[in-house]
C-alpha cells in the first residue's frame, strides 16, 4: 500500500524538514505486522514527493492480531491488507511521521505553521460508502476531493465497482493537519480496523480531530466507524468533541449552537447511534440524523451540576459565559474597532458583528483551515454589504509582526495564549502589546487550580495546551507585561468563583497608559 505526498512551494525539498526525513536517503522502519519505507521519487526546488510504502507481512500480520481481533477468523487467510489502504497504513503514519503530526521541527521551528500547497495520493483505498463518502468527509476540511471508483475487473465492466476507490486529495494546509485528516479518516473510510479497539481509542481521536472534528458535519459518523461501531465509546467520544468545542477548541465545556433545537441531549445522540446499529448499511441516514445531537451533549461546563434532570436546568456553558464576559468588557471600554487574535471558528467575530457600536471587525488566525470554517459558518458569500465592509479575515501568526494587527481600540487573545511554547511567548507579548500596541488587550486563559473539579479530567484541559497557569502566575505575567509595555492591568474571574479553587477561567484587561 502507498502514500504520497507533494508540495510545489518553493523551495519544495522543505517537504524533508517537516517529515523529518531527509530527501536523499531511503529509510525503513520495522512495523509489529511489516515495513514503512520513505522515500523520494523526486525532490527539487520546483517540486517535492515523499512516498510513504508499507509492506504487509502475512505471517506476521497474523501473529500480532491474535485470537481477540475483531476480524480475526477467515479474514487472517484471505484479506487486502497487504494491497489497500487501511488502519494499517494509518498506525504506520503515525508512528513513522509523528513529529509532523504534531506540528513540530526542532530545525525549521518556522515551517510547521506555513500552510502548504499539497497533493495527496492513495491509489487503492476500501471506502464501503463510495466516492460520495470520500467527498463528504474530505470536502469540509477544504480539500478537492478525486475519488476514481475502481472497478472489480476492468475487462468485464458488467461486474460493476469494486469497494476501492483511487483517491486523491488537494488543497493548501499546513502538512500536520493533513496527516491527521488521513490518520482518522483512513480506518473511518475503511470500516474497520486491524486491532482491537480499547478506551484509549478514544483519547486517539479527540488528539487528532483537534481544531476539526468538533465542527465536522459528519463528526457523527467519523467517531462511530473509528471507534468500530462502540457505541459507548463512540457517545464518550461525541460528548467529549461536545465539551471541546469552543470557538477555539481548547476548553472541556459543551458548545453552545445558537440556532440549536432546545431540547437536544446526549440521549438523542444515544438513540441515532441505536438507530444506526440496526439500519444495514445505513451510515448516511444515521449520521446525519444523530450528528448535530452532540453539539449541546456532554458535562456542564463547571463541572459541577448533576446529570440532567437533576437539576431542572441546564447552567449556561463556561465558553459562552466567557464570550459574554469579553463581550461585555469591550463595550465597557468604549472599543469600536476589535481584532480578534486566534479567532479560530469565528464565533467572537460572529457575536461582535451582531453589535453596530462595533464598527471595525476583524479575526487572525495562524490555521487556513479555522478561517475557511469561519467564512462558512459566518455565510460570508451571502453576508449584507454594509455588514461585510466591517470585517477582515486575514491567516497570520502572533509571534510575527505584522501591520495588519495596528490600528485597533481592543484586541483580545481568548483561550490562545496557552497554545503557545513558553520560551515564544515573549515573542507574542513584543508584537501585540509593544508593536501592535491597541489602547486595550483582553486575555483569557484556564485556571490550573480549577481543573480539580473536572471529574474526568487528567493532566491540562487540552492535549494542544503548552501550559497552565494558577491565578498567582497568571496575575505575575500579566503585572510583568503591564509594567514594560506601559499598561495597567486589572483581574476578574469568569464563571463561578470558587472560593477554595478560584474560576475556571482568568481574564486580564490591559489598558495602555496614553502617555506611553
Amino acid at each position: 500500500m502507498l502514500l504520497t505526498i507533494t508540495t510545489t512551494a518553493r523551495p519544495a525539498t522543505d517537504l524533508g524538514f517537516l517529515l523529518h526525513k531527509h530527501p536523499e536517503r531511503v529509510q525503513e522502519f520495522g512495523q509489529s505486522f511489516g515495513t514503512a519505507t520513505v522515500f523520494y521519487p523526486e525532490a527539487g526546488d520546483e517540486r517535492c514527493t515523499a512516498a510513504l510504502m508499507l509492506e504487509v507481512d502475512p505471517i506476521a500480520l497474523v501473529r500480532s492480531r491474535g485470537k481477540n481481533s475483531p476480524d480475526f477468523s477467515l479474514s487472517q487467510y484471505v484479506n487486502d491488507r497487504p494491497y489497500a489502504a487501511s488502519s494499517l497504513l494509518s498506525v504506520a503514519l503515525a508512528d513513522v511521521f509523528r513529529t509532523a503530526r504534531a506540528g513540530r521541527c526542532k530545525a525549521r521551528p518556522e515551517l510547521p505553521g506555513r500552510p502548504l500547497p499539497l497533493e495527496l495520493r492513495l491509489p487503492a483505498l476500501p471506502c464501503r460508502g463510495g466516492p460520495d463518502l470520500a467527498r463528504r468527509l474530505f470536502e469540509p476540511l477544504g480539500w478537492e476531493v478525486e475519488a476514481r471508483p475502481v472497478p472489480l475487473d476492468e475487462g468485464f465492466p458488467e461486474w460493476g465497482e469494486s469497494r476501492y476507490v483511487g483517491l486523491t486529495l488537494r488543497g493548501t494546509a499546513l502538512l500536520s493537519d493533513a496527516l491527521n485528516h488521513l490518520y482518522v479518516l483512513l480506518p473511518v473510510l475503511d470500516d474497520a480496523k486491524h486491532y482491537w479497539i480499547a478506551q484509549d481509542e478514544v483519547d486517539k481521536l479527540i488528539r487528532a480531530g483537534e481544531g476539526w472534528l468538533h465542527g465536522h458535519p459528519e463528526r457523527g459518523l467519523i467517531s462511530r466507524r473509528y471507534l468500530g461501531r462502540r457505541w459507548a465509546l463512540a457517545r464518550t467520544a461525541l460528548s467529549r468533541l461536545a465539551e471541546l468545542g469552543d470557538e477555539t477548541e481548547e476548553e472541556l465545556e459543551p458548545a453552545v449552537e445558537e440556532d440549536a433545537p432546545a431540547g437536544a441531549t446526549a440521549s438523542d445522540e444515544a438513540a441515532a447511534a441505536e438507530a444506526e446499529a440496526a439500519a444495514t448499511d445505513a451510515d448516511t441516514a444515521a449520521a446525519r440524523a444523530g450528528s448535530g445531537s452532540a453539539e449541546t451533549a456532554g458535562a456542564e461546563g463547571e463541572g459541577a451540576a448533576g446529570p440532567e434532570g437533576e437539576t431542572g436546568a441546564r447552567p449556561k456553558p463556561l465558553n459562552l459565559k466567557r464570550r459574554e464576559a469579553v463581550l461585555t468588557k469591550l463595550e465597557e471600554l468604549g472599543a469600536s474597532s476589535v481584532i480578534d487574535l486566534g479567532c479560530g471558528q469565528g464565533e467572537l467575530v460572529g457575536a461582535l458583528l451582531s453589535r453596530p457600536r462595533f464598527t471595525k471587525v476583524s479575526g487572525m488566525d495562524v490555521s487556513p483551515m479555522a478561517l475557511t470554517i469561519a467564512a462558512r459558518k459566518l455565510r460570508l458569500e451571502r453576508m449584507p454589504d454594509a455588514k461585510r465592509a466591517r470585517l477582515t479575515l486575514f491567516q497570520g501568526a502572533l509571534t510575527y509582526a505584522d501591520k495588519r494587527m495596528t490600528g485597533y481600540d481592543a484586541a483580545v487573545l481568548m483561550e490562545v495564549i496557552e497554545h503557545v511554547d513558553p520560551p515564544r511567548l515573549p515573542a507574542l507579548e513584543r508584537v501585540v502589546f509593544g508593536r501592535a500596541k491597541p489602547l486595550h488587550v483582553i486575555v483569557t486563559t484556564p485556571n490550573i487550580e480549577h481543573n480539580v473539579r473536572y471529574e474526568f479530567l487528567t493532566g491540562l484541559r487540552h492535549p494542544d495546551h503548552r501550559f497552565e497557569w494558577t491565578r498567582a502566575e497568571f496575575a505575575a505575567w500579566a503585572a510583568r507585561v503591564a509594567d514594560r509595555y506601559g499598561y495597567q492591568v486589572a483581574l476578574e474571574p469568569v464563571g463561578d468563583d470558587d472560593p477554595e479553587v478560584g474560576p475556571p477561567t482568568q481574564m486580564g484587561v490591559f489598558t495602555r497608559d496614553q502617555r506611553s
